[in-house]
């Protein structure tokens, strides 16, 4: 599922699941912008611009569109972002459901940004952060407050990792 063509840089207008479509709309790489969608927050990781490692991000409460879009535009600009990655949330069979619609919208609307967007199957990805979070020995109240960013960090860091040099 892409959109935008590849004859050329492409500037905003991808939005596409096949890794290899994204990869070569960055030929050059850049920092990439990882997101876990929730129903009340929005998870955000950032990457180094060469692909190696995630790190997560801040929280963002998920309100209107128009003001997620605003505070990832300001995230954006202030790292230099050059494309997203953002969940995928697949059933577990792979189809999708409501939230994968859900996740694809917003990808579309964030198209308007005018940065290629990934969107990258995150099952387990949640169950992944938290786990790495126990390990961490956080409490269960900080978990809280960081298990959508470290599961953005966990999708972002499987992307990369296919990015970067993985089986395409």
């Amino acid at each position: 599922m892409a959109t935008g063509s590849i004859a050329g840089p492409v500037i905003g207008t991808l939005v596409t699941e096949d890794a290899a479509t994204f990869r070569d709309a960055l030929p050059d790489g850049g920092v990439l912008l990882g997101l876990d969608l929730g129903t009340k927050t929005i998870g955000t990781a950032l990457c180094d611009a060469g692909w190696s490692f995630a790190t997560a991000g801040k929280t963002i409460s998920k309100g209107k569109f128009a003001r997620d879009k605003a505070a990832l535009e300001a995230l954006c600009k202030e790292r230099k972002v050059s494309g997203f990655v953002i969940g995928l949330p697949l059933n577990m069979d792979g189809t999708s459901g409501a939230r994968a619609q859900a996740s694809r919208s917003f990808a579309r609307n964030l198209t308007a940004l005018e940065l290629p967007v990934l969107l990258w199957d995150e099952r387990w990805s949640t169950t992944s952060a938290e786990r790495d979070l126990i390990a961490q020995d956080f409490s269960r109240a900080k978990r809280a407050e960081r298990i959508d960013s470290h599961a953005a960090a966990v999708i972002l860091q499987g992307a990369i990792d296919r990015l970067a040099g993985g089986i395409l």
